[in-house]
């Protein structure tokens, strides 16, 4: 799951072309994405990757996508949350040697 501030979660829906389940409480939004996300991304903070996370017992589904895919494609999903925290994505930046 990628974790993120609530006060982000309502900026990000809307830059997604689809949301998989989405769980919250009162601090976070939990965004269920598939195994492996965190390879080659960098998660920018204040969001967090924890693979296998276990959710807070206060935290409820808040969003249930169409189809029998639970996970919100991890793609779009790290390009809007570099969107609204302002970082840029990691492969758009500059190479050191």
């Amino acid at each position: 799951a990628v974790a993120v501030p609530a006060r982000l979660g309502p900026l990000v829906v809307p830059r997604l072309p689809r949301v998989g389940c989405v769980y919250a409480d009162g601090t976070h939004w939990w965004w269920i994405v598939p195994s492996g996300s965190d390879d080659a991304l960098p998660w920018p903070a204040p969001a967090r990757y924890s693979p296998g996370a276990p959710l807070p017992g206060t935290a409820r589904l808040i969003h249930r996508p169409e189809g029998t895919v639970p996970y919100t494609p991890p793609i779009p999903l790290y390009l809007a949350l570099c969107r609204v925290t302002g970082t840029t994505p990691e492969w758009s930046r500059p190479l050191s040697a």
